[in-house]
């Protein structure tokens, strides 16, 4: 069974309250999930309480989160106030991150294979009810699912054994493809794509400064790489300016790794995600020229939601 849920993003150029925003419309508009992450905005746990207090059914996934910034204690405390405070159904998401957020931001050592997998366990044990270091929860939230972010062998290594889900964000449907060949019999794969109706001029800078920023990150280059764009990724790692680099970043990049056009061409590059190997889809909808992602996000549901039945 194949979903598509939506992602709260993170865009540069607009208001962060607009997440909460964004959340109602996809509660309004039907869909199932909404994916709420954490970058230089809002703490994850408490955004997820506020949007689960805001909508009426949407299921949250919280995370991705970088694996080793908060302890197994924490994250897990974190996922069961959303739970109980909000009485709505939650999970959690984890991965490596980048070093610059796990070790300038945190202070933390970048080790995000072993802290990844150890992370997972002692997470996956607390929610469950278990003791893990002295500690053991008041309000456990057992069999909470814990998907994997993963990029790059090693990391997709990790995903695939302790996951319950492996998460790809900025990838083409290529990607996916080969990701699932060699994950036959692993776990449900779920991947991030940004979305946009008829993008104009504001919209495609939106998506061309947001990229910018995955261009040197490790796992990202390199996938960025293999889709012939090595020099934006080496001016990246160089430290070029990002709006340099944006204004550079070519149309066909900000194609291959999204769905971007009219409904049925975002539909249908939906569809070929799902053809690719995908499980779920989460659209990381673009605002610069649709608030809140209303336009996009009421016009798509009910074309998704026919065509996954």
């Amino acid at each position: 069974m194949t979903s598509v849920g939506v992602v709260t993003p993170f865009w540069l150029d607009r208001p962060p309250a607009e997440a909460l925003d964004i959340a109602v419309v996809a509660d309004e508009a039907g869909f199932g999930t909404l994916w709420v992450g954490e970058m230089a905005t809002f703490d994850a746990f408490a955004l997820a309480t506020a949007i689960g207090l805001r909508t009426s059914s949407i299921s949250l996934r919280i995370g991705p989160l970088a694996a080793g910034v908060r302890s197994p204690v924490a994250l897990a405390l974190g996922l069961s106030t959303v739970v109980v405070t909000t009485g709505r159904r939650a999970s959690l998401a984890l991965g490596a991150s980048s070093p610059r957020i796990v070790t300038e931001w945190h202070g933390r050592d970048w080790e995000p294979v072993r802290r990844t997998r150890e992370t997972v366990r002692d997470t996956r044990a607390i929610l469950n009810g278990e003791r893990v270091a002295g500690f053991r929860s008041q309000e456990p939230v057992p069999g909470t699912p814990i998907s994997v972010a993963a990029f790059g062998p090693a990391m997709t290594r990790v995903a695939a054994e302790v996951g319950d889900e492996l998460v790809l964000n900025l990838v083409s449907a290529d990607h996916v493809a080969d990701v699932r060949q060699r994950l036959v019999g692993g776990p449900p794969l779920a991947v991030w794509i940004p979305a946009a109706l008829d993008p104009g001029p504001d919209t495609l800078r939106q998506l061309r400064a947001q990229l910018s920023v995955y261009l040197a990150p490790p796992g990202y280059g390199e996938m960025f790489t293999a889709l012939g764009h090595s020099t934006l990724v080496d001016e990246a790692r160089a430290g070029k300016p990002r709006s340099e680099l944006a204004q550079a970043i070519p149309l066909d990049l900000v194609e291959a790794v999204g769905a971007i056009g009219s409904a049925r061409t975002v539909a249908d590059r939906v569809g070929e995600y799902f053809e690719a190997g995908a499980d779920h889809v989460g659209l990381v909808p673009a605002t610069a020229e649709d608030p809140a992602a209303r336009r996009l996000l009421t016009t798509l549901s009910p074309l998704l939601t026919k065509e996954r039945r």
